[in-house]
């Protein structure tokens, strides 16, 4: 990856960090979150995007899907906080989680995948989360360490869009394995990914890769590719950061729909994100 930033720049991007979490550069670094006696969690999965509106829920959804398809236990943590969808997707409306012990409990999609989010604590689903950051960083780690997740292979984490304090918290305190960053194919692409790509490199986290949303859609009339939002800029965009380039998404009404029905689980194409998906299985490790 070219590294175009001077090492002032550097320092006083680490400097906002610290502050951000509130303490001082030269203080401890940040507690990591440990999951729950009786729960075990392999591989933690980022998902990431460096501004809103790319589908990264979506992606994170379709990851989720593959990875069960695949025969491995999978649970989101929906660490978007004041903007949940997961669970809408994946057809929890209107359901709670409980609690054992003190501890919450995920909610069990039709296939097997476990989800905790803000919109299953909420009396209303609809209600705003008026927080600031201290209040959104103690909600992140009761989802990771007061939650009974039980045995998971991957726990794949819908991060909010951006640098601010709630991706900073998920970056510094959880045990992330890699991230996969999601971007769409506007001009504007490159600088919106340097922001995800720089901030996985200062914290000492692998890019499992690119995908790149919303690249294209077939025409409904003759069936040729159609690129609405312009030219793919996935392979360009990965090889300048020297990073890997994966799935090209399209646009699919019928998925949308799918969303906002609960059905995205099973309407979900086969093999939507296989190159994600391949990718996150070659590298257990993913460089941890």
């Amino acid at each position: 990856m070219p590294d175009t930033m001077s090492d002032a720049d550097r320092e006083q991007i680490r400097q906002e960090f610290e502050t951000a979490r509130g303490k001082a550069p030269d203080q401890e670094g940040p507690q990591v979150f440990q999951t729950a006696p009786g729960s075990s969690v392999k591989h933690v999965i980022g998902v990431v995007s460096g501004k809103g509106g790319v589908g990264k829920s979506l992606v994170t959804g379709a990851l989720a899907v593959e990875l069960k398809r695949a025969g491995k236990k999978v649970a989101i943590l929906d660490a978007d906080i004041t903007g949940p969808s997961i669970p809408k997707m994946f057809g929890m409306s209107g359901a709670r989680a409980t609690a054992t012990d003190e501890r919450l409990n995920p909610v069990l999609s039709v296939g097997g995948i476990e989800v905790m989010s803000i919109n299953l604590v909420l009396e209303h689903e609809t209600d705003p989360v008026l927080w600031r950051g201290p209040m959104l960083m103690g909600v992140l780690r009761q989802f990771y360490e007061e939650c009974n997740w039980g045995d998971i292979d991957y726990l794949l984490v819908d991060m909010p869009p951006g640098t601010g304090d709630v991706a900073l918290t998920v970056f510094q305190s959880m045990p992330l394995d890699g991230v996969v960053i999601v971007s769409s194919p506007q001009d504007l692409v490159q600088m919106v990914v340097s922001k995800a790509v720089n901030m996985a490199a200062m914290m000492e986290v692998p890019v499992v890769g690119l995908v790149e949303n919303m690249s294209w859609l077939p025409c409904p009339h003759c069936g040729k590719r159609v690129e609405p939002f312009g030219p793919s800029r996935l392979a360009e965009t990965a090889d300048y950061y020297g990073i890997r380039a994966l799935d090209q998404l399209p646009i699919d009404p019928n998925l949308a729909k799918s969303c906002d029905a609960g059905t995205f689980e099973q309407d979900l194409p086969q093999g939507f994100v296989a190159q994600a998906v391949d990718q996150i299985l070659a590298h257990e490790e993913l460089g941890r």
